[in-house]
């Protein structure tokens, strides 16, 4: 039926093609011959057989189908082309490559290229080109998707270097505030200490811990503990680094395992200098 929805009768014959030098089974075909045959080419279908499946990247034979196109009926002009040629062109393309195996038409296939007519030589371009993109088609596809991959990596790593910049960028403002209070607390100081002990700021490069009277037991305890609170804080970082896969495990154990060590010997130093007798 045409698409104007007015009928068309067709001419359908069934048979079989024998394929020379072949282990699979002969090919059945359907051929349908239109009303205005041979001006219009006929219909070629392999028929479908969940037995004998037809590969699904043959290059003249559509697999879900069995609609047959080779180049012989794209180009068919009338008269030159008829059936019987037809047929004889359909032989010689299963004999290269039969729809129930996949064997792909390479270029040794053309042993004395100087005997092959200009269709045949036609059919076995089409067929090697066919193949070829098929090749090219699937590695390309393996290769957008690992780039693909790539990219939603990258992204992931971008999101997490934006989030770590933007914390930076919040610690340093908070760093800056301590700064400025830190500022204030020492002009705080040396104003208490201009009063109460003008003689101490003679030289105007007296370190902050040198106002307080300190023995050497009660310095060896604060600088213990910072020391344990600085380690504490890039553990900690080194757990924030680890879990967005920033540093490897084999580095984040090395490291953890050192910083261990050195945490505990100062632990170990403050609590001695606690449990020693001090004078403040």
């Amino acid at each position: 039926m045409h698409n104007d929805g007015t009928e068309v009768n067709l001419l359908r014959a069934t048979g079989c093609v024998h394929v020379a030098n072949s282990t699979t089974p002969t090919i059945p075909l359907v051929i349908c011959l239109h009303e205005n045959y041979p001006q219009k080419a006929p219909l070629v279908f392999v028929s479908l057989h969940p037995m004998t499946p037809i590969h699904r990247h043959h290059p003249f034979v559509d697999n879900t189908t069995g609609a047959t196109s080779p180049p012989y009926i794209l180009t068919w002009k009338y008269p030159p082309c008829n059936l019987s040629e037809l047929l004889r062109n359909l032989v010689q393309l299963f004999t290269i490559d039969n729809p129930f195996s996949y064997t792909p038409t390479t270029p040794a296939c053309l042993t004395h290229p100087w005997l092959v007519s200009t269709k045949e030589a036609l059919d076995r371009l089409v067929g090697m080109l066919h193949y070829d993109m098929v090749a090219l088609r699937a590695s390309t596809s393996d290769e957008i998707e690992k780039l693909s991959l790539l990219q939603e990596e990258l992204k992931r790593r971008d999101r997490f270097i934006t989030s770590m910049v933007a914390e930076l960028g919040e610690e340093r403002m908070r760093l800056e505030e301590r700064v400025k209070n830190w500022a204030e607390e020492t002009d705080r100081v040396e104003n208490w200490l201009r009063v109460n002990d003008g003689r101490s700021l003679n030289a105007r490069d007296v370190e902050i811990e040198d106002a307080f009277e300190m023995d050497e037991t009660t310095r060896a305890r604060l600088e213990s503990s910072a020391a344990d609170l600085a380690i504490e804080e890039v553990m900690y970082k080194l757990d924030k680094a680890l879990e967005h896969e920033v540093v490897s495990f084999d580095s984040y154990i090395k490291q953890v395992r050192s910083l261990a060590r050195q945490q505990f010997f100062h632990r170990c130093n403050e609590m001695a200098s606690t449990s020693s007798p001090t004078s403040v």
